[in-house]
């Protein structure tokens, strides 16, 4: 049986890194960071992964893309032919040669750009099954990740992997990967091609080479930098503008429109000038290559010239090489657009690749075991700390070493004031963290050692935040357990008293509550919850600060429904209201991570300690 959210992903906790006990993000900290720390050769193992699945499709598509090539390269070939044998053999009235030319460059233009169109309709749809494949890599490996990651590592970046980084990739293969092998494939071909025509002309051209291959390599070291730092800056602007619409309540509250829009705009100038530094380093390493590849075709032209007069050349020769040098320059542009795409593409890729080498702080079991059978009439399940002590990764320790047993069935409330780790506590116990040290244990069986369903059956938990996700309300109460009937999902409300308003709303079940649950109020949305956490039938409920968002009515509402939601179940109850204490067997109370009292509410209360200081500041409140 498990552990889960009940109100989904949000928590609103006062112990989280950089709140309340836990640690603040510090410059060392990875996740601070915009781009992941990825292992030496993940990059390319990752792009090999996308690729192998589909290597038969690639192999027939780089087959078409060299039959083009070939229809392609053959032109300048057929003028040669038709100048030096066509046009004699014309005055001599032999039709044949230049008619077999005419025929010959109509097939290879026709084949030329049946066989281009194979290739493009058959690389777009590899395209597209790759970016299909990495966007739900990073989807379900983001899903993955534990809370100690997603506390972290903003969804603003998440949102950008997905999405900007990804979209790179797509240029990338749609059009650069096409503009490279052509390239490639033209410089080789036309290279050969010019020494077998004349020895002379193919090696200055190849000669060309070398100036080219600097310029390159010199453009992509220095446009590797650029494009890092380019997508590093669109990130920072995604970051900025989703954390400022999640946040738009307290923006508007505020009045913090003006400070980030200046915030916004430093992200954007930013993003705008290392998108100038980019273009920059494109622009130069185009005026180079266009410099060298004129001076070598016009060296070559007058040279080529020379020889046609003093009879050493042949006329089409010269024609058919003129004819090469251009196509073996003119993709000197597109190369760049490559180069343009493999950086910007490159960079995105290595910071997927980090994302994607991220593992779970809360790893599945090698060898998962069961839980036992419930004993005893009552759902609930024993829940044991065993010598358990906490820190974050990032120092500052939370919880020092405790033990603490919560028999089957009994309803324990832990009280404190903020940051005394009583929601860490509770995230140990929903193992959203693993403990530095020691075991939670859940009838005597370690929770690092039940496999993530098992556990989520078991162990649920409802937050102050009440998270609905977009859909209907149905959807959202089935989803501690998605098979549940329609008459399931309505018993669990109305055992909850949420039945009525639902009943009231213009769709009743079936009513969208939109984004957030927006639709409905704080606790109609808590109510909601409960009725998730009643269908998903846990053995240990957890509820962190499951009422202190809510007006009066609205907590009592709740409470009514608690009191059918703890019933038989094992329970931890997160509260600042002591109001919701009243429901529990047993209060512990916290301090500075420690357990400073435990026992029966009522005797707390007729003590001396802390909680009966607590309990009569509350008490004087309500007077």
């Amino acid at each position: 049986m498990t552990s889960t959210t009940a109100d989904g992903p949000a928590l609103a906790d006062e112990d989280l890194p950089g709140k309340g006990s836990g640690p603040a993000r510090d410059a060392g900290d990875p996740f601070g960071a915009d781009t992941l720390p990825a292992p030496r050769g993940a990059t390319r193992a990752l792009l090999v992964s996308l690729l192998t699945p589909m290597r038969a499709r690639v192999a027939v598509t780089s087959l078409l893309l060299l039959l083009q090539q070939a229809a392609v390269q053959a032109g300048p070939l057929l003028v040669a032919y038709a100048i030096d044998r066509g046009v004699p053999a014309f005055r001599d009235h032999d039709y044949g040669p230049l008619a077999a030319v005419g025929i010959g460059y109509a097939v290879c233009a026709v084949g030329a750009g049946v066989l281009q169109y194979a290739f493009i309709r058959a690389a777009a749809r590899i395209n597209q099954d790759v970016l299909l494949d990495l966007r739900g890599r990073i989807f379900r490996h983001a899903q993955a990740l534990s809370v100690d990651f997603h506390e972290r590592y903003t969804s603003g970046r998440l949102i950008s992997r997905s999405t900007t980084d990804v979209e790179s990739l797509r240029e990338l293969l749609s059009e650069g990967l096409q503009e490279l092998v052509g390239v490639l494939l033209s410089f080789v071909s036309i290279s050969l091609m010019l020494l077998w025509l004349d020895l002379g002309i193919g090696a200055i051209a190849v000669a060309s080479f070398i100036p080219l291959y600097l310029l390159v390599r010199g453009y992509r070291q220095r446009a590797a930098k650029a494009y890092t730092a380019r997508s590093t800056a669109i990130a920072a602007v995604i970051v900025k503008f989703a954390e400022t619409m999640n946040g738009i309540r307290p923006v508007q509250a505020f009045r913090r429109e003006r400070a980030n829009d200046r915030d916004f705009a430093v992200s954007n100038h930013d993003h705008e000038r290392r998108n100038g530094d980019a273009l920059l380093e494109m622009a130069r390493y185009v005026v180079g290559s266009r410099l060298v590849a004129n001076t070598a075709v016009a060296a070559m032209v007058l040279w080529g010239a020379y020889r046609v007069a003093s009879g050493t050349l042949a006329l089409g020769v010269l024609a058919a090489a003129v004819l090469y040098l251009r196509r073996l320059y003119d993709p000197i542009d597109r190369l760049a657009m490559f180069l343009n795409s493999y950086q910007s593409a490159s960079a995105s890729l290595e910071k997927i690749a980090g994302l994607l080498a991220q593992t779970p702080a809360v790893p599945e079991p090698a060898e998962p075991k069961a839980l036992p059978p419930v004993a005893g009439e009552h759902p609930g399940r024993e829940v044991t700390f065993d010598g358990v002590r906490f820190a974050y990764r990032t120092g500052g320790e939370v919880l020092p070493r405790f033990g603490l047993t919560i028999p089957a069935g009994q309803t324990v409330a832990v009280v404190g004031s903020t940051g005394a780790g009583k929601s860490t506590l509770a995230k140990l116990l929903a193992r959203f963290y693993d403990p530095t040290e020691g075991r939670v244990l859940l009838d005597g069986t370690d929770l690092r050692d039940l496999a993530t369903p098992e556990l989520r059956r078991g162990v649920v938990m409802v937050t102050q935040e009440a998270f609905l996700f977009s859909g209907t309300i149905a959807e959202n109460i089935a989803i501690g357990r998605p098979e549940a009937t329609p008459e399931e999902i309505e018993h669990a409300a109305k055992a909850i008293g949420a039945h009525d308003f639902i009943s009231s709303l213009p769709d009743g079940y079936d009513t969208d509550v939109r984004k957030r649950g927006g639709r409905i109020s704080a606790g109609q949305r808590q109510l909601v919850a409960f009725a998730r956490a009643l269908l998903a039938d846990p053995a240990v409920l957890i509820l962190d600060e499951a009422t202190s968002s809510l007006d009066v009515p609205g907590e009592r509402a709740v409470q009514r429904a608690m009191g059918t939601v703890l019933h038989g179940r094992t329970a931890v109850v997160i509260a600042h209201r002591l109001s919701t204490v009243e429901i529990a067997d047993r209060v512990l109370v916290m301090e500075h991570g420690r357990i400073v009292e435990d026992g029966p509410p009522a005797e707390l209360v007729a003590g001396a300690g802390r909680f009966a200081g607590l309990h009569k500041a509350w008490r004087e409140s309500l007077a």
